[in-house]
């Protein structure tokens, strides 16, 4: 593959030499290739002072670039990003600089993003596609994205995750029945504070429940909520208690297109940091363990974690109130 810049490729540079070497006129061979007469004239000489091996590409690196990055502060930031699987805002808390340098690092190493690797882990395996388009509601609680992440239980020991002896074959075969934890998640659009539970189920009166207490801890740092935004579960569409609790919310409706997740990003881009900061981030030796660690967690996402998309602030930044 020839440089991006480059007008010709080695093999055109040698059929250059070979016409010229030929008898003819160098004025003629550019116009023929489609090159001006100093582009043939560079190939010449370059021919002459390396042979045929001084037509093959060179590197556009500078010899030598004075504002590099030190090349300890690169391996302190991969080293770190391996051990501990963080974005490059939190990376950049970590090693002492930028986050924009950080980033640079990563891309030139080819390094995979997060959501691209088993979060278990840390090996690849999935491709992914980004998007530039972003919209932010202007005030907090202007709208509340809610939403419900299903995790299977995990049996007393840790299941095949946390124990050597087992695999997910014998986990399967087993005659065990350990059900689903429903986590409802709660995130405010303008903030991104959020808020969220593990309950038994998704029905009607548990999602309209975990709504009000949601919408509460919202007002309570000035969040108050205006409207909410679901996917076209029946619990959200059908169920008479979940309107019963938007009506006492004095809060407007809003659900998506069907088949159309992306339209409530926040709550399915904070499910996935859910999944990578709480839920996989270590194995869990009982299912009591796990949920007992969603608070201190969620604690430390509102008031500490520095969220790309505001700054490198954590979300409380942007509320009126602390969170107690």
């Amino acid at each position: 593959m020839s440089h991006r810049n480059a007008r010709l490729t080695p093999n055109g540079r040698r059929i250059i030499i070979e016409r010229v070497l030929a008898g003819r006129p160098v004025a003629h061979v550019a116009k023929e290739m489609g090159i001006s007469r100093t582009c043939a004239h560079r190939w010449i000489s370059r021919y002459r002072a390396h042979g045929w091996d001084g037509l093959e590409d060179r590197s556009s690196r500078p010899k030598s670039c004075p504002h590099a990055t030190p090349a300890k502060v690169v391996s302190d930031v991969l080293t770190k990003r391996v051990e501990y699987r963080e974005g490059p805002t939190d990376l950049a808390v970590r090693c002492g600089t930028s986050a924009r340098t950080v980033s640079r690092i990563l891309s030139r190493a080819g390094m995979p993003r997060l959501w691209d690797l088993d979060p278990v882990t840390g090996e690849r395996i999935r491709a992914s596609r980004a998007t530039n388009r972003r919209y932010e509601r202007d005030v907090p609680g202007d709208l509340l994205h809610v939403d419900v992440k299903k995790l299977g239980r995990i049996p007393e020991g840790g299941g095949w995750r946390a124990d050597p002896g087992q695999n997910r074959a014998n986990h399967r075969s087993s005659d065990q029945k350990l059900g689903f934890d429903y986590v409802h998640v709660a995130v405010d659009d303008h903030t991104r504070l959020a808020y969220a539970e593990v309950l038994p189920d998704e029905k009607g009166p548990t999602c309209a429940g975990f709504l009000t207490r949601a919408a509460a801890a919202m007002a309570a740092n000035g969040a108050p909520v205006l409207r909410v935004m679901t996917d076209n579960a029946f619990a959200y569409r059908r169920s008479r208690d979940f309107q019963d609790a938007l009506a006492a919310l004095g809060a407007k409706h809003i659900l998506i297109k069907p088949r159309h997740p992306w339209q409530n990003g926040k709550a399915e881009r904070f499910n996935r940091t859910l999944q990578e900061g709480w839920a996989y981030r270590q194995p869990f030796t009982s299912n009591q363990a796990r949920t007992d660690a969603l608070q201190p967690w969620l604690n430390f996402y509102n008031n500490h974690r520095p969220h790309g998309s505001l700054g490198g602030k954590p979300p409380i930044s942007r509320c009126n109130q602390p969170i107690g």
